[in-house]
């Protein structure tokens, strides 16, 4: 049997390419000795393989296209676009906000993470919305220390399958790992943080409900497994629930509203902290991106289009 061939079968999880070259770079030896990927293997002969460490990967500059609210010295504001990850990862290694950042930039700090140089906070791929990016040292740290000790303002926008009984609420629970599903998240996970978010009622509609939400931390997936977990999940949330209609929706009408949003109908609208540097509270709004209104206006053409809920002016 050929090498290569007989490490495959003997470790199914690294592919043939990938042992040729571990071969062709001296990491397997028979008897001491550097065989080549065809060699024939012999009764009695010692193979020794030896699996390197990863070699540490670095994000590459991009021409992307950003959408800057307000940019100095040590902050960049960007209004994400759905559909943009923020920074490279296993599947998405070119192509994200940081690629963006760094050809625009030329340089951010890294802060230990090669992959996610001058990133303090994240949104979803398909959550749009503002997000502020550290251009040095100094302000990672501080903005960093904000995030850790919940003091910044996130408001967001969200459009949430059903009716709520009541004008506004908190959820608080733990939220950690799904115990079944790996890539989920869940608000009864055997272990986790805990997370509290707060929601107000911005307009109901017959089946689907205009939701203010405010964070109070910033679990993974914190809105959408909490609007989930009280059955009011995010509409067009394809993990957790957010794509099956409501008992008493048209089908139809629903899957109309799906071909308009084509993602979770979730937008992280304003953003407030305290500059690194001016040491004084900023706050950003980015507007509704078009998606969302089209859903909204479609919405409130149906027969039984809601009310809005007076609400209160929200302090900055």
């Amino acid at each position: 049997m050929r090498l290569d061939i007989f490490l495959q079968k003997q470790n199914p999880g690294l592919t043939r390419s990938y042992l040729k070259r571990l071969i062709d770079n001296h990491n397997v030896t028979i008897n001491n000795l550097f065989p080549k990927a065809g060699t024939t293997l012999k009764r009695g002969r010692c193979i020794s393989l030896h699996i390197p460490p990863p070699e540490p990967m670095a994000a590459l500059p991009e021409p992307i296209p950003l959408d800057i609210v307000a940019e100095d010295e040590d902050i960049i504001v960007i209004n994400k676009p759905a559909g943009l990850v923020v920074h490279p990862a296993a599947g998405n290694y070119t192509g994200t906000l940081v690629n963006g950042l760094l050809y625009h930039c030329q340089s951010l700090p890294d802060c230990r993470d090669s992959l996610r140089p001058g990133i303090v906070h994240r949104l979803d791929k398909d959550t749009s919305g503002v997000m502020v990016v550290a251009k040095n040292d100094r302000s990672h740290n501080h903005l960093a220390l904000q995030f850790k000790n919940h003091t910044i303002t996130r408001r967001y926008l969200a459009l949430a399958l059903g009716t709520m009984r009541e004008s506004q609420g908190t959820i608080s629970s733990l939220i950690g790992r799904h115990p079944k599903d790996r890539k989920k998240m869940s608000s009864r996970p055997h272990r986790g943080r805990l997370a509290v978010t707060h929601w107000k009622v911005m307009k109901q509609y017959h089946f689907l409900t205009l939701l203010a939400v405010t964070l109070e931390t910033g679990r993974t997936h914190q809105i959408r497994v909490h609007l989930a977990s009280i059955h009011h999940p995010v509409l067009g949330d394809p993990v957790y629930g957010g794509r099956k209609p409501p008992e008493i929706t048209p089908k139809a009408e629903f899957q109309h509203y799906l071909s308009l949003i084509k993602r979770q109908a979730l937008h992280a609208a304003t953003l407030g902290f305290i500059h690194p540097r001016r040491n004084k509270y900023v706050e950003f709004t980015v507007p509704v991106p078009e998606d969302l209104q089209a859903v909204t206006k479609a919405v409130e053409k149906t027969p039984q289009s809601g009310k809005k809920i007076e609400k209160e002016e929200e302090k900055g």
